[in-house]
């Protein structure tokens, strides 16, 4: 998920940056903006026959995202194919506890732990190693990694070209050019949005939000999997650093309900 980033390029003002505690919570809950979003069906999304593809920037996107989705296309015995586009080397710079060889071993074994604390069935999992925090200058080599592992009747799934992170927009973009150009379904997903943006923020593009609804026993799954983070929810002991993902982080992306672009 990579937090430490406090710019976003190629923007003309510095208007979805990435600092501070954010939006609240309880300022999201305030009003009804998130309430009363239409409600999408997974099985709606992903219809028999389709596989879900998703395309995470770093381990634990997936499961921040769309780890209640991932809950019920499994319960619902869709395949699903997750694109780990970088080992998420970057989260801990200068920290002699986490330094990147050890965050290259430790987090993609994250994402393995959480995707069996979901219970996840018929998940395939490809791992890229592109750079952490490249951004634009991976975003033609994943172009072509997706052109080789995508395949018609894939529904895919992506973070929102302009969620904030320079990662989750250059993901954004390439799947979004890259599922135009195959004729695919392009799912985009907002992850840090809910920090930057506020419930009347007119950027974001609510007229294509829907919710997808997690009952208690989904919900209780996601939690359990993001557990698996060890790396990104406990703090930095040797920098005295706080957790990547801390709880007001986390209020926000363990909600009864994901929402996603369609």
């Amino acid at each position: 998920m990579e937090p430490v980033v406090t710019h976003v390029p190629n923007e003309k003002e510095n208007d979805r940056a990435i600092k501070g505690r954010g939006t609240s919570e309880a300022a999201w809950q305030s009003t009804d903006q998130l309430s009363t979003l239409p409600e999408v069906e997974p099985e709606t999304l992903v219809p028999v026959g389709a596989r879900a593809v998703i395309v995470a920037p770093h381990p634990d996107d997936e499961i921040l995202g769309t780890g209640g989705l991932l809950a019920r296309l499994s319960d619902l015995g869709r395949k699903v194919l997750i694109i780990a586009v970088t080992d998420g080397t970057a989260s801990h710079p200068d920290s002699p506890e986490w330094p990147a060889a050890r965050l290259a071993a430790t987090r993609p074994q994250e994402t393995r732990d959480a995707l069996q604390r979901l219970r996840m069935r018929h998940v395939a999992l490809v791992r890229l190693h592109l750079p952490d925090g490249g951004g634009e200058i991976f975003e033609s080599d994943l172009s072509r990694a997706l052109e080789a592992h995508l395949e018609p009747g894939d529904v895919v799934f992506g973070t929102w070209r302009y969620d904030g992170h320079p990662d989750h927009e250059s993901v954004g973009r390439a799947v979004t050019a890259v599922a135009a150009a195959l004729d695919l379904p392009f799912v985009e997903v907002p992850v840090w949005t809910w920090h930057w943006a506020t419930p009347d923020d007119s950027r974001v593009p609510w007229s294509r939000a829907r919710r997808i609804v997690l009952d208690e026993a989904t919900l209780a799954r996601k939690v359990h999997a993001l557990k698996a983070f060890r790396s990104q929810i406990e703090a930095d002991g040797s920098t005295g650093r706080d957790a990547i993902l801390p709880e007001h982080v986390l209020e926000r992306l363990t909600r009864p309900y994901e929402v996603v672009l369609i």
